[in-house]
């Protein structure tokens, strides 16, 4: 008899314990999370953005953003330093698609070693009223971004202008979705990249375009 009731005892401690557990991590979950559902457009996005491919001729607009560094940058000059081009969407309030794509890059970066520097990473702001320069520099920084990984903001004409030319913009920043873009050199066209891609997924892409696949 006192057997069954000490199991009976410990049973219920063990659920106890479960319930408690439970409680404290829904705890700690409203304390992190963003109220207001102020993001759930982006995992909706981030959810529904199919995996495709594509090579497209996108025209890279006349415009003047700021780099990270608070120094003038001049589109397409900018880009059209010799190197392939690796380019992505970004605004660091983001708390879903921007997380795992910068993260990507900043895998891709790791990969790549002492030949990061042949490829030109860039990260553009689509919320460049949020993400002055020094929030972009903060933001690099705790990227580990090397010298090749640059990042831009400026107004937010010229960030809708430039979105518009990769037919990226969406109308409002929380519909934004996955995609990266890739180009050889100058004049070349882009290999368009929809959906969360892996690392190994851009270097795939990145050697094909380089001739080593």
């Amino acid at each position: 008899m006192l057997r069954k009731v000490g199991i009976l005892w410990t049973s219920l401690a063990i659920a106890g314990m479960g319930l408690l557990t439970a409680s404290v991590a829904t705890s700690a979950l409203s304390q992190t999370a963003p109220t207001g559902h102020e993001h759930h457009h982006d995992h909706s996005a981030m959810a529904a953005t199919p995996v495709k491919t594509s090579v497209v001729n996108y025209s890279v607009p006349a415009l003047s953003l700021l780099r990270s560094d608070g120094k003038k940058a001049v589109f397409p000059v900018e880009l059209d330093d010799g190197r392939p081009v690796l380019l992505q969407f970004i605004y660091t309030s983001c708390t879903a698609i921007c997380p795992v794509t910068t993260q990507t890059f900043a895998q891709v970066q790791d990969k790549l070693g002492k030949d990061a520097g042949k490829l030109h990473m860039v990260s553009v702001s689509i919320d460049p009223e949020y993400d002055t320069p020094a929030r972009l520099d903060s933001f690099a920084k705790k990227l580990g971004a090397g010298a090749q990984w640059q990042f831009y903001t400026g107004t937010l004409q010229d960030s809708v202008t430039l979105q518009k030319a990769f037919d990226a913009y969406r109308g409002d920043k929380m519909n934004h979705v996955a995609v990266s873009y890739l180009r050889a050199a100058p004049g070349k066209p882009w290999v368009r990249l929809d959906g969360l891609r892996s690392a190994d997924d851009l270097l795939k892409e990145y050697r094909i375009l380089l001739g080593k696949v």
